[in-house]
């Protein structure tokens, strides 16, 4: 299961199950810390599995974490992969790996 699997029929549990993954922080909320968002998200994720099992979870909530975290601290860094990778603490060749992943370059 991946939340790259492509478009679910709305209302459909594959969809409430990618979108419990999403970390939308309602208008009300914003003030709350991304670790409060990210396991609200994780408890939603694993209430609405509908008894299917899990498996590489760590490896899609990674991917849904690190590409905008990736794409937002580049966009910061005006593209400057040097920058970004600083202000990552990660080396510029591991942060290249990244964004190639992810298809951000």
């Amino acid at each position: 299961m991946s939340a790259s699997d492509g478009p679910c029929p709305p209302g459909s549990s594959q969809e409430r199950r990618d979108s419990a993954l999403r970390l939308e922080v309602p208008d009300n909320r914003k003030s709350e810390p991304l670790r409060t968002c990210v396991k609200e998200a994780v408890e939603n994720y694993f209430l609405n599995l509908d008894g299917h099992e899990v498996s590489e979870f760590f490896d899609l909530v990674m991917s849904e974490v690190e590409a905008p975290l990736l794409e937002t601290v580049l966009a910061h860094a005006n593209g400057n992969q040097s920058r970004a990778a600083a202000m990552l603490g990660i080396n510029r060749a591991t942060l290249r790996k990244k964004l190639r992943r992810y298809n951000l370059i």
